[in-house]
């Protein structure tokens, strides 16, 4: 029970549904021992008796018993559905917090079908347990214990016969439990496995269909829904060999009933009556040992569900706030972010980034320009904190990112990531996603510095338009444009244009470019780019190498040195240089 001790905290503060819950059930359980010493009554003082006349009051009685008893059960299933339900929500709350709580680096290795599965069927076997499980296993306990004391009290003897299998119905049940268990969890595993193909491939459903690999996909998922079949027809066969072993057993404790009360009653030790009342209590007892499968069977899925989604809620938080962080004042914010001496690695590789050393003062404009994997997109990662650097320090106006409250530290920068994502509600919505004080103005303004204005104002419903799921609809450029509106909507002291302009033409490019001169103004920029168009007005341009810094200066300095930049705008250029000393070459003939 410890995966429910750890759950507590979502459920006992409202333990008073779980007493109440429990409480109506035990007085519905008691009431059922009734049933037996009204047959007794009936055969051995009213029928062998003759006395009719008590017929009425043991039917009224009858009548009334059951209706107490149905209405002790509906409060029992109206109290533990409250309880499972709280629980759930609660659950669930802190299940998503926790989402947002984990870093990148979670993320990194995370799957969103498994998440997904988590969240819903995992709690669901958890809901289901707390509300209604628990009650049902005390209420297992309570019936042998309260049938048990009521065939005593008629004739121990013969209960001591009877409970001869009680304890091998008992171990069964216990050996079905250590099988169940892990089966039931491996289950949940593939089940996982099975959402996570299907969320990856609507997902990624067009680069799918342009590989024209639906085949090799439906193939992948067959694979895996077959391992999860395996493992129902596995937990089907433990279950085919349980049950009819345990309804042997309690078989045999019927015959030995009624072969030994038989012959206590030809010897009058017992009355008729009190043989069919024992016969009618020994099922009181066999009952819930033949339902402690299904009642193991519940607690396995509920354990087993509590178990991932602790699993979730005990991940480790690696990027946390300092007990002492400090919160950044917006209004003396300057922007001044320095790095210096920063290595970092991602897990299992070698220096993303190694003896970085960088020097933006408030209102410059850093470009940083490398292949892929040179590490420019991670210096702006450790500078937002997504990771913590572990050499050297990164520091924003003179204080260490470490020592900032992370989501003060974070409201001062806005980013345009490479990868684009919008969210499924309206374009006004997403371009206001950062802020919720804004107005209609406001959100026209950015559209129109980012040139997004007109192309939205042509969508039937313009800024009210609907987008789909992660900006499906919008080409490239547009959901691009989009993006960029809502980082300036945020006002940040530090602007990051991770590659923002790399889905849009040249010719956009430049017209982007004009109406970010007005927005950079006062604001630190750090510009990521492929093309060397957008990092000519950067005050000073990093050239990264397998993360190492191996050049840096202005665009006119870099051009002018041997050298990767050199290289790489010889090759961007290459038209426009030839083209030129063409034109300097007919000149001299001239």
């Amino acid at each position: 029970m410890d995966v429910f001790k750890q759950l507590a905290p979502f459920y006992w503060p409202k333990k008073k549904l779980l007493f109440v819950s429990i409480l109506c059930l035990m007085i519905a359980t008691a009431l059922g021992l009734v049933y037996p010493n009204l047959l007794r009554i009936l055969i051995d003082d009213v029928i062998t008796e003759e006395k009719y006349e008590w017929v009425p009051w043991l039917a009224g009685t009858v009548v009334a018993v059951v209706s107490l008893k149905g209405t002790l059960q509906f409060l029992h299933g109206f109290f533990g559905g409250r309880l499972g339900n709280y629980t759930a929500y609660a659950m669930r709350n802190a299940s998503y917090r926790k989402l947002q709580s984990l870093s990148y680096r979670y993320y990194d290795k995370a799957r969103t079908g498994d998440l997904m599965s988590r969240l819903t069927a995992d709690l669901e076997g958890v809901r289901q347990f707390v509300g209604f499980g628990f009650a049902q296993i005390l209420n297992m306990v309570l019936m042998i214990v309260f049938g048990a004391a009521m065939m005593l009290s008629i004739n121990w003897q013969l209960t001591l016969v009877c409970f001869i299998f009680i304890p091998v119905l008992g171990f069964v049940a216990i050996r079905f439990e250590n099988k169940i268990h892990p089966a039931f969890r491996e289950m949940r595993k593939t089940f996982s496995s099975l959402n996570t193909a299907v969320q990856e491939n609507i997902t990624g459903v067009r680069t799918v269909k342009s590989f024209a690999r639906e085949p090799y996909e439906v193939d992948k998922f067959v694979d895996r829904n077959n391992a999860y079949k395996d493992n129902q027809i596995l937990i089907a066969n433990l279950w085919g060999n349980y049950f009819p072993v345990m309804e042997i057993l309690a078989s045999i404790s019927v015959v030995i009933l009624l072969g030994v009360g038989g012959t206590f009653v030809i010897q009058e030790k017992l009355t008729l009556g009190e043989l069919v009342a024992f016969f009618s209590m020994i099922w009181y007892i066999i009952g819930p040992m033949w339902g402690l499968g299904f009642h193991i069977n519940n607690y396995t899925q509920a354990k087993s569900s509590g178990e991932r989604v602790l699993e979730l809620l005990n991940s480790e938080e690696d990027i946390v706030n300092k007990p002492n962080a400090k919160k950044l004042d917006p209004e003396l914010v300057k922007g001044h972010v320095q790095f210096e001496h920063v290595s970092f690695g991602y897990e299992g590789d070698q220096h993303a980034v190694h003896d970085v050393n960088i020097d933006a003062e408030a209102g410059k404009v850093i470009g940083l320009l490398g292949g892929t994997g040179a590490g420019k997109s991670t210096i702006i990662q450790l500078l937002m904190r997504a990771y913590d650097v572990q050499s050297g320090q990164v520091m924003l106006d003179g204080t260490d990112v470490r020592d900032i409250d992370i989501t003060s530290l974070r409201r001062q920068i806005a980013t345009v990531f490479q990868e684009t994502f919008l969210f499924s509600s309206t374009i006004r919505n997403n371009i206001a996603y950062g802020r919720h004080d804004v107005t209609e103005d406001d959100i026209v303004r950015v559209a129109k510095l980012a040139k997004a204005h007109d192309f939205i104002m042509e969508l039937p419903l313009g800024y009210d338009t609907i987008v789909g799921e992660r900006g499906l609809g919008l080409s490239g450029g547009q959901k691009q444009r989009i993006a960029i509106a809502r980082a300036l909507l945020n006002d940040p002291k530090i602007l990051i244009l991770d590659d923002a302009t790399s889905a849009v033409d040249m010719e956009t490019e430049h017209e982007i470019q004009e109406g970010f001169k007005e927005v950079m103004r006062g604001r630190t920029v750090f510009i990521i780019a492929h093309r060397i168009s957008s990092l000519r007005e950067a005050d000073e341009i990093l050239v990264l190498d397998k993360g190492r810094v191996v050049q840096r200066g202005t665009h006119e300095q870099l051009t002018q040195v041997p050298g990767t930049y050199q290289d790489i705008y010889h090759i961007q250029y290459a038209d426009y240089l030839e083209g030129k000393a063409g034109q300097q070459g007919n000149e001299v003939k001239v």
